[in-house]
């Protein structure tokens, strides 16, 4: 297991997906990024920035729940990536012993992030879905290559005709 930072939420503009960015610690350029419903990056965001409501969320309930009974969140860990969702546990120790309890990685996350657990995700996890993202102000082509592709693109729509747009009679009977 590696440990790993939550160093952001994003959302997608175009989609409204909300993600979880966690970095590896010890190799800080590849990430893990992770989807999630709005409702727990809400709850995650909030509990990142200190904010609390007058009335306790779902995981603030949890975690007084895990304090109150003399428990205690040892960590965070996302074990597995089947079929294309994270499998997580929360490994958490009582009185009654230690215990692994199966949960979804945004649950589990927002419950650390309220009780100062640490997280950590499988090294195959990280293999399978983790990312190595450019550098910021890098492109994966340099001026010379966008030039380029920016120029045959240009001379593509200077050869296009408006009868190329217009989907004649005969040509819908050939569909």
């Amino acid at each position: 297991m590696l440990l790993v930072d939550l160093i952001g939420i994003q959302m997608d503009p175009l989609t409204g997906v909300a993600l979880l960015v966690l970095r590896e610690h010890d190799a800080p350029n590849r990430v893990l990024p992770i989807v999630v419903g709005g409702a727990e990056a809400a709850s995650i965001a909030m509990a990142a920035q200190g904010q609390t409501l007058p009335r306790p969320m779902t995981h603030d309930l949890m975690a007084t729940l895990v304090e109150r009974f003399d428990g205690h969140l040892d960590a965070v860990e996302v074990v597995d990536f089947q079929d294309g969702a994270f499998i997580a546990n929360l490994a958490v120790s009582g009185p009654t012993g230690d215990l692994r309890l199966d949960t979804r990685p945004s649950d589990a996350i927002a419950l650390a992030v309220r009780l100062h657990a640490p997280l950590f995700v499988s090294e195959h996890v990280l293999d399978e879905a983790g990312t190595y993202p450019e550098p910021e102000g890098e492109s994966a082509l340099d001026d010379a290559e966008i030039d380029a592709e920016v120029d045959q693109f240009r001379d593509f729509l200077d050869q296009l005709a408006p009868d190329d747009f217009i989907l004649g009679a005969a040509d819908a009977d050939a569909d």
